[in-house]
């Protein structure tokens, strides 16, 4: 077995933030979210005609960077999927690049051998922390119990990943069974805060001064107001994307309306890798790039830099 490749400057993190609504967002307190929309963007996503408004089918071509036509994920069971063909970022990257990568959540399907998964088939380091029951509530333990673990391995730098994932999933799940009221709004502050933790970590690293790291911010659909989703309304096809890194200007929106499979095309040129035309991704990277360059680890202003974890000082 070859050794892997040597880490470099450039890391990736992608945090999938379930079912969180763009519409609502202006009314809510997500500092950590706004931080990074300041130091690079937040922009709509619509989800494709061909694509159901389901969790599963929305994460499979957000990490794969294809179509529901090539990865053959159409619900929440991934039964009938072409993801050995189609792999997600973490596991082509570990394999093909020999990258140390890493994925964390709760959901199965993502992560484990059942309904047809999983759709993480072998990161580096993959963390599956089950809820003990299905609820609003143990979801928030559960994403809890994920953001420790990832902030534990994000701040090392023995394990070192260069491109990780982490799934929130008590959004959603608080909306299907509350709606999306006081308790969802209230569950979408939580992943902010969580969300501010995992940049936190990515501080504190030894050498983070000297890393160059992408954050990408997803979420994969949005719900009808009684929570649910899976239709075609605006409110469900709406989704976001937000990002900040190299080549990303701060405040700048994306030069062309961005799709989900853009999330996975844009974590391979983070790293400087050119897809093999085989893989037949059907993404692009982002495309704000800078007129000068801009410092990553000081990404907001050139001249007066601030750093997006610091844009912020609340818990």
């Amino acid at each position: 077995m070859s050794s892997l490749w040597p880490a470099g400057r450039r890391r990736v993190l992608v945090v999938g933030i379930d079912g969180v609504r763009l519409d609502l967002l202006p009314e809510l307190h997500t500092p950590h979210l706004d931080a990074v929309a300041a130091a690079g963007f937040l922009a709509p996503v619509e989800v494709d005609e061909a694509t159901p408004t389901m969790s599963g089918p929305c994460w499979a071509t957000i990490v794969t960077g294809v179509g529901v036509a090539k990865h053959g994920v159409l619900g929440n069971h991934l039964g009938g999927n072409r993801l050995d063909v189609f792999p997600d970022f973490t596991t082509r990257l570990a394999a093909v690049h020999r990258r140390r990568t890493f994925a964390a959540g709760g959901w199965e399907p993502l992560f484990l051998a059942r309904s047809g998964g999983p759709l993480f088939a072998a990161p580096g380091r993959l963390s599956y922390i089950a809820p003990l029951e299905d609820t609003p509530e143990a979801w928030e333990v559960c994403d809890e119990r994920v953001t420790a673990e990832a902030e534990y391995v994000l701040g090392r730098s023995d394990d070192d990943p260069q491109a990780s994932f982490v799934y929130l999933g008590a959004v959603d799940e608080t909306a299907h069974f509350l709606g999306c009221g006081p308790e969802y709004r209230r569950s979408v502050e939580a992943a902010d805060r969580r969300l501010g933790r995992l940049l936190d970590a990515l501080r504190r690293r030894a050498g983070y001064q000297e890393e160059e790291w992408t954050v990408i911010v997803v979420t994969d659909h949005g719900h009808v107001d009684q929570g649910g989703h899976g239709g075609r309304s605006v409110l469900e096809r709406t989704a976001w994307i937000a990002a900040y890194g190299p080549g990303i200007a701060p405040g700048a929106a994306p030069a062309r309306p961005l799709h989900h499979t853009d999330v996975a095309a844009h974590v391979y040129a983070a790293l400087e890798i050119a897809p093999d035309p085989h893989w037949t991704l059907d993404g692009r990277p982002f495309e704000t790039v800078a007129a000068e360059p801009v410092d990553p680890v000081d990404p907001v202003d050139p001249v007066d830099p601030v750093d997006p974890v610091e844009l912020v000082t609340v818990g």
